[in-house]
C-alpha cells in the first residue's frame, strides 16, 4: 500500500437502466479502452481505473492537478458516444455521466483499487451519492473549505457549459483536451478547420480552458 495526497475520480453512467444492452456494452468498452490509455500517460505519476457495479467506475490519480482535465475527458469521451443506432439528424448526447473528484490522503494499491482507503476515497464517493439530488455532474471536493466553496461555484458554471455540448462539440472538447490543434481535429474528423471553430467555441472551449488552469493552480498550491 501507499500512503500520499491523490486525486480519486469516482462516477456513475446518468439513467443507463434505458440503453439496450448492445449499446451498454459499447459504452463500457468505449470507457476500458479510454482507463487504458491513461495508463500509459507521460510523467512518473500514475493514472488507474477500474469499473464496478456494471454502470460505475473509480480511478487513482497521482498528480492530483491532471483530475479536473481527466474528468472532462471521460465526460466528453461519454457525451460523444454514437453508434448504428444513432438518428442520423440527432446531435443531443445520447449518454451522460456524474462525477465526483475527491482530493486528500489515502492509503491505496494500483492494483487493487477495491481495497483502497482514505479519505480521497470517502470524500469522492460520498459527494456521488449527493449528487443526483443536487442535479450535479461534475464535484470537486477537498479537505479545504475555501477550495470547495471556490469549486462549488466553478462546477456550477461547468455544469452549465456542458450540458450544452452538442455530440459534435463533445467530440472536439475530447481532442482539444488531448492537446490536439484544431487542424489536426479537422484531420482527424475529416472536417474543415473553420467547423472544429464552430464547435470549440460552441462548447465554451476558452471559459473550459480558463477553469482548468485555476483548478491546477489551486491544487498545486494545497496538495502537492
Amino acid at each position: 500500500m501507499k500512503n500520499a495526497t491523490i486525486a480519486v475520480i469516482t462516477g456513475d453512467l446518468v439513467d443507463s437502466s434505458r440503453f439496450s444492452n448492445k449499446r451498454m456494452s459499447a459504452i463500457i468498452g468505449r470507457l476500458n479502452t479510454e482507463f487504458k490509455a491513461y495508463t500509459k500517460l507521460p510523467g512518473d505519476k500514475s493514472v488507474e481505473f477500474t469499473m464496478f457495479r456494471g454502470d460505475s467506475f473509480q480511478g487513482i490519480v497521482e498528480d492530483p492537478s491532471l483530475a479536473l482535465s481527466l474528468a472532462l475527458q471521460i465526460k466528453a469521451l461519454i457525451n460523444s458516444f454514437n453508434d448504428a443506432d444513432t438518428d442520423a439528424g440527432n446531435n443531443v448526447p445520447l449518454a451522460d455521466v456524474r462525477i465526483s473528484i475527491g482530493i486528500g490522503e489515502a492509503s491505496y494499491d494500483l492494483n487493487a483499487i477495491n481495497v483502497s482507503n482514505g479519505e480521497a476515497f470517502q470524500l469522492s464517493g460520498r459527494t456521488l451519492d449527493s449528487m443526483k439530488s443536487r442535479q450535479s455532474k461534475m464535484a470537486v471536493t477537498t479537505p479545504v473549505t475555501d477550495v470547495n466553496d471556490e469549486f462549488e461555484v466553478h462546477m456550477k458554471f461547468l455544469d452549465a457549459t456542458t450540458d450544452r455540448w452538442s455530440m459534435a462539440s463533445a467530440e472536439v472538447v475530447y481532442y482539444l483536451l488531448q492537446d490536439y490543434k484544431e487542424q489536426q481535429i479537422a484531420q482527424e474528423l475529416n472536417r474543415s478547420q473553420a467547423a472544429i471553430n464552430h464547435r470549440k467555441k460552441a462548447a465554451g472551449w476558452d471559459e473550459i480552458r480558463l477553469l482548468l488552469r485555476r483548478y491546477e493552480q489551486l491544487t498545486k498550491k494545497y496538495f502537492i
